[in-house]
């Protein structure tokens, strides 16, 4: 039987409950899914919103609470232009999500910065998230360079980081990851990625890059040492890109049940492929629901939501009444994966985000215990042709630039985590 949608009474969201069934467990996987809200609202007469907003989390462990502590990042972005941003700013919850800090802009460390001729470089597409071995908060995204606030067709590209440090509260100024020097890793980066880190500390971190005369991106995994400041190449894993338009980009990383797991991004249709050692694999192939059907998501990135009971896609698809949205990328689904098969369980497909006419494909997903898991989105105020930058269009649908926080409640803990 095909789990609920969630309804909403007002401006509080019900929860839904969703069996998955798991032929390897004696009960089924079982979860609540709540979206809650962190705040909302935007600067209308500065025609700026937040986008970008994900979140990592510090083990109560490590805070001496009880609760984790959440820091999620996010970012303003200029409505009048096309992915035109400025310093990352976070808000902090200590309480489970109960109430939030109002937003602190890190402009001195994570903001903008002037290089010759003009050129304007920001860190944008970040994903934090805790790196247990050094205990830190690990922020790793790219850059974008800007040439009269406009984003350069032709540049340069690299993956960006900032280190949290729990003790002291504050960001590290970004840093850049030094690539081989190869034309293909001339523009190179990892915005939007999720990562797996490995029990020695090394990270294996999901890039997409091309050489400056190329048209299409390729994807490809490297190994990185971490030692709590400097992040490092160590090893470099096979490339991938596919002839549709563009190529591969923002590829998210997971481990289950001792493989390996990569999905992808392309303007046709999100790809997916799986390998033994999380730095090698096979050709990619395009989701697919279990029944043959196309997924229905393009050029939108997908993450996971991993469980130990069962691995889980979270995504954007058409057909689903939002032809007004932007590329169709609101509400957010979630649905189990076939790992042997690499398909998408349409049974077990539900609305994780709702929908109110903005965006929400720029999204974040982070584990808080091993109980909970939360799915994070802001609702980006941009909206189809032939007026892109008209913010009224969402907001007649009710979009009001809301940082959701969408609370995954499992009904068995996760041993994964």
């Amino acid at each position: 039987m095909r789990p609920p949608l969630f309804l909403l009474k007002g401006a509080v969201p019900a929860l839904v409950l969703a069996i998955v069934p798991n032929s390897n467990a004696e009960e089924p996987l079982t979860y609540k899914v709540t979206p809650e809200v962190a705040q909302e609202g935007f600067d209308v007469e500065a025609k700026m919103c937040w986008v970008h907003a994900r979140a990592g989390a510090i083990p109560a462990s490590v805070t001496g609470g009880d609760f984790p502590r959440v820091v999620l990042t996010m970012q303003k972005l200029l409505l009048t232009g096309s992915d035109v941003f400025y310093a990352l700013n976070d808000i902090q919850t200590t309480d489970g999500g109960q109430t939030w800090t109002a937003p602190r802009e890190h402009a001195e460390t994570l903001g903008r910065r002037e290089e010759p001729g003009g050129t304007v470089v920001a860190m944008c597409d970040v994903t934090p998230a805790w790196h247990a071995k050094t205990g830190v908060l690990l922020g790793i995204g790219h850059t974008v360079r800007y040439q009269d606030n406009k984003v350069m067709k032709v540049r340069r590209r690299e993956t960006a980081y900032t280190v949290f440090d729990p003790e002291t509260g504050e960001w590290s100024v970004w840093k850049t990851l030094q690539m081989p020097d190869e034309p293909r890793f001339q523009n190179a980066g990892a915005g939007c990625v999720q990562r797996v880190d490995l029990p020695d500390g090394d990270i294996l971190l999901p890039i997409y890059h091309k050489a400056p005369e190329d048209s299409n991106s390729s994807v490809c995994v490297l190994r990185c040492g971490f030692e709590g400041e400097t992040l490092s190449v160590k090893e470099i894993g096979n490339s991938m890109t596919v002839p549709a338009p563009r190529g591969l980009g923002e590829p998210s990383l997971t481990s289950f049940q001792g493989r390996y797991f990569l999905t992808l991004r392309n303007d046709e249709a999100g790809y997916v492929t799986s390998g033994e050692d999380g730095l090698h694999f096979p050709e990619p192939k395009a989701w697919t629901f279990d029944d043959g059907e196309p997924l229905g998501n393009y050029n939108t990135q997908q993450h996971w939501v991993t469980h130990s009971d069962g691995l889980f896609l979270v995504y954007t698809r058409s057909g689903a009444n939002n032809d007004h949205v932007f590329r169709h990328r609101a509400p957010l689904f979630m649905a189990r994966v076939d790992p042997e098969r690499l398909v998408v369980l349409r049974d077990t497909e539900t609305i994780v985000v709702p929908e109110k006419g903005a965006r929400l494909g720029n999204f974040g997903v982070v584990n808080i215990s091993p109980d909970e898991t939360w799915i994070t989105a802001a609702e980006w105020m941009q909206t189809t042709k032939p007026d892109p930058h008209d913010f009224r269009v969402p907001m007649k649908y009710g979009a009001n630039n809301r940082v959701w926080f969408s609370r995954i409640q499992w009904s068995k803990p996760n041993e994964r985590y």
